[in-house]
């Protein structure tokens, strides 16, 4: 077999692998709301989002895709060791974050990975900022779209239903539940699938097998079928603390959370924005705590978070720095 197939083919897989492993990690994002207030078990929940992901790739764009694959790093400068050292930067950074419990985002640790590699071979100007900047100033912005439209959600929730009974309103929640956890998925799956998406496209120019940076459809179904797959598998360490830990959710608490995440998210992949659904759901979560009282909201748990976060993307990008260099170092290929 030619050796380019080869290593094209081969990284085709390391990102599925890493698509998959996204999907359990940010399981929790699209689950633990739904399984905190028992509207649906664990394995209804993760069916519900699984198949909610995969169809996220009808109708949604690829913006966020062209964002990842061309408009972050220079690709004159991305060879197949440049994405392997990436890819391998995301995926032990997830896998570490995954095995202590912590909501960390998927999507930084990808970028944060594959800028860490590509620094390694070519020096901080193989970024290209206008990308960086959007992702960065997302960083802070995602959390605080999903907490202001928490907290306005919740409010005017609160407002409708004043003098309704407790037990009535429940109801109803439990049902408009599935609703915003089956647009939530949606969301969920439309940024999260499309970074993938990119890496592939990106390994398919590089490779010379796409004349012109395009998503070829079977991108696109194999991205939302790999994220679908792992959001099966679940990720019950993180739906522990994106569920119960941050603060105790109500049926009308989890349909605010889930439909401002939603909100964010579809806002922000229409302008082909990375964000971390991660960083968003759990801006939602808070939000809706908040609405309550502040006390409501267990902050020490919340620091964790936000310190792991703030860790994600050097810690990836050094990961993905360090295995860059030692994969040119064995094999000789930049």
């Amino acid at each position: 077999m030619d050796p380019t197939l080869l290593a094209v083919l081969a990284l085709i897989a390391a990102a599925l692998i890493f698509d998959f492993i996204n999907g359990f990690h940010d399981a929790a994002n699209s689950i633990a709301t739904v399984v905190s207030t028992r509207v649906l078990t664990p394995g209804q929940a993760v069916v519900w989002a699984a198949v909610f992901n995969f169809l996220a790739a009808f109708g949604f764009g690829t913006a966020v895709a062209r964002t990842v694959g061309g408009g972050m790093i220079d690709l004159a400068v991305v060879t197949s060791a440049v994405i392997f050292g990436g890819l391998m930067g995301a995926i032990v950074w997830d896998l570490i974050t995954w095995w202590v419990g912590l909501p960390t985002s998927s999507s930084h640790a990808l970028v944060g990975g594959y800028a860490g590699a590509a620094i390694a071979k070519a020096g901080w100007g193989s970024l290209i900022a206008a990308g960086w900047t959007k992702t960065l100033i997302f960083i802070v912005l995602a959390p605080l779209m999903g907490m202001a439209f928490a907290l306005v959600i919740s409010a005017v929730t609160l407002w409708l239903f004043r003098g309704f009974a407790p037990r009535r309103v429940d109801s109803w929640f439990r049902r408009l539940q599935l609703l915003s956890a089956a647009l939530y998925s949606l969301g969920h799956g439309t940024n999260d699938a499309q970074k993938t998406m990119g890496i592939i496209a990106g390994v398919l120019f590089t490779g010379g097998y796409l004349a012109v940076f395009t998503i070829p459809f079977w991108v696109i179904i194999s991205a939302h079928a790999a994220i679908a797959l792992g959001t099966l598998s679940g990720g019950w360490r993180i739906v522990q603390t994106m569920g119960s830990k941050i603060t105790k959710l109500q049926p009308f608490g989890g349909f605010a959370a889930e439909t401002s995440g939603a909100i964010t998210l579809l806002v922000a992949s229409s302008f082909g924005i990375p964000v971390s659904t991660t960083h968003t759901i759990t801006g939602a979560i808070i939000g809706v705590g908040a609405i309550r009282r502040i006390s409501a909201v267990r902050w020490g748990v919340a620091r964790r978070i936000v310190w792991a976060w703030i860790m994600t993307i050097p810690a990836s990008a050094l990961i993905g720095a360090l295995v860059y260099r030692g994969f040119v170092l064995l094999s000789g290929i930049p």
